[in-house]
């Protein structure tokens, strides 16, 4: 069998190939990934788009789009002996890392100051709904 040969750039003919592959997949399969993923059955955590409509008093609203977490995460529970007879775990998906970022606010009051500040998803996890950084729903 014949060595490989480099090519023009010292790549091998295998290592340029999985090269433009990867250069073609990530240019042209990016845009088809969100008609593949079926979000009706995704579990996990992600970082994904967001759009709000950011308001307070005194000032116009302004659509703003960030990025959030979403997403479903796996819970169980399991029976014991001991009251309340069940351990739960319930995890949901969370914020894990965030920035924050301010943008001014339309028409605002003199006396009311138009910034207004919001987190920015940077990581999200499946974990414990931590109160200080999610609104956790305890009963229905």
């Amino acid at each position: 069998m014949a060595p490989l040969r480099s090519g023009a750039h010292g790549l091998s003919p295998v290592t340029l190939l999985c090269c433009v592959t990867l250069a073609v997949w990530l240019c042209c399969g990016a845009h088809t990934e969100a008609s593949v993923l079926n979000l009706k059955r995704f579990i996990g955590c992600a970082v994904r788009e967001f759009t709000f409509l950011a308001r307070k008093p005194g000032c116009g609203g302004l659509h703003v789009t960030t990025d959030a977490c979403w997403g479903r995460c796996e819970t169980w529970e399991k029976p014991v002996l001991d009251p309340p007879f069940i351990e739960s775990h319930q995890r949901v998906c969370t914020y894990n890392e965030t920035r924050l970022e301010t943008v001014q606010l339309p028409n605002c009051s003199a006396d009311v100051d138009p910034s207004y500040t919001y987190p920015v998803a940077i990581r999200c996890d499946c974990g414990v709904c931590l109160t200080s950084t999610t609104e956790c729903i305890t009963s229905v």
